[in-house]
């Protein structure tokens, strides 16, 4: 069975944006693959994190996984720190990855930007860590948004370049998966920016832990223009904030953008918006009450966590070893 690798940052506040635009779709993937989904607590050290935040929003992140559906037996869920192989692998990575590579990741430009002389190497080498977990586990696929893509691509790199230095097929060329529905979901106070877990304002991103009363206003609050909704796909395209909300709803029901405008053509966003908000309740309410039940017993999630790392470093580790061997280290 081919395997998956994939994992989210536990920065807090994970939102609509994460749910349509992955942890939705790896819910979908369980019955086709061999999954292994993580919380890459050590990419989050990339910036400063205050510690007591950052166990909270490990936590959150696996409450959000299981939640929304996937299942802690069928998949393996963990996080990234408590598998130290995926360290290691990083360090035999970063030796054989010229530094070319690294240079051109548009990602470490956009985030160290003026700053780039003072920030951190793990930010530049951040790619090299992805590699390393996604390699590990010798993951065929990767289901990633178009901006971790250019990383996927890296590991492919990567993987094909231990391979020919060391006369071997050990890694396989993962291949990227991306969805197309609603995987940009945009801010709802600007339709021109994504949905941001770092966004200042709350009011910007409908929050997975968010209750019916919170998800509804947020809605109603949502940016929009004076014009009635668009009547064509192409209309669309020149109207964010419209694009955005028929772009949720679309989503949310499983329905084309087509069907959405044509059913909304014409209508004011005082018609819509109130049915946005049901759908959005609908999907996330069930969720967000099990995500508050869940965080109210750290114990469950702990033992979810230690329990999945037990079963990825199972692997990981023979793994490890088997690429100590190929280059010449003395393992264990």
């Amino acid at each position: 069975m081919p395997r998956i690798f994939s994992g989210i940052q536990p920065t807090g506040n994970l939102h609509l944006g994460n749910y349509l635009g992955a942890i939705r779709n790896w819910v979908t993937l369980q019955a086709d693959y061999e999954c292994i989904f993580c919380i890459v607590d050590l990419h989050a050290l990339t910036l400063p994190q205050d510690p007591t935040e950052l166990r909270h929003a490990t936590r959150e992140v696996t409450a959000a996984y299981i939640a929304a559906g996937i299942d802690p037996e069928r998949c393996i869920i963990f996080n990234q720190s408590m598998v130290p192989a995926h360290a290691q692998l990083a360090w035999l990575f970063g030796c054989i990855t010229p530094l070319g590579w690294l240079n051109r990741m548009t990602q470490f430009k956009d985030k160290a930007g003026k700053d780039r002389e003072t920030a951190g190497l793990g930010l530049y080498s951040y790619p090299v860590l992805m590699a390393a977990d996604i390699l590990l586990y010798r993951a065929t696929h990767v289901p990633v948004g178009e901006d971790q893509k250019q990383h996927v691509e890296l590991a492919r790199d990567i993987a094909a370049a231990f391979n020919r230095r060391y006369n071997t097929e050990f890694f396989p060329l993962p291949e990227p998966q991306i969805f197309g529905t609603a995987t940009r979901v945009m801010s709802l106070r600007d339709g021109t920016k994504k949905m941001s877990k770092s966004d200042e304002s709350d009011f910007s991103r409908i929050n997975m832990t968010d209750d019916a009363d919170a998800i509804a206003l947020k809605i109603r609050r949502a940016k929009t223009d004076p014009l009635p909704l668009p009547a064509t796909v192409e209309d669309v395209a020149t109207r964010p904030e419209a694009a955005n909300l028929l772009g949720i709803y679309a989503a949310l029901t499983d329905e084309t953008m087509e069907t959405v405008v044509a059913h909304f053509a014409g209508r004011n966003f005082s018609d819509f918006k109130p049915a946005l908000a049901e759908r959005a309740v609908a999907s996330l309410g069930r969720i967000a009450g099990e995500m508050r039940r869940m965080l109210a017993d750290p114990g469950y999630i702990d033992g979810v966590l230690r329990r999945g790392a037990e079963r990825a470093e199972a692997i990981a580790v023979e793994h490890l070893h088997l690429v100590f061997d190929m280059m010449g280290l003395l393992r264990p």
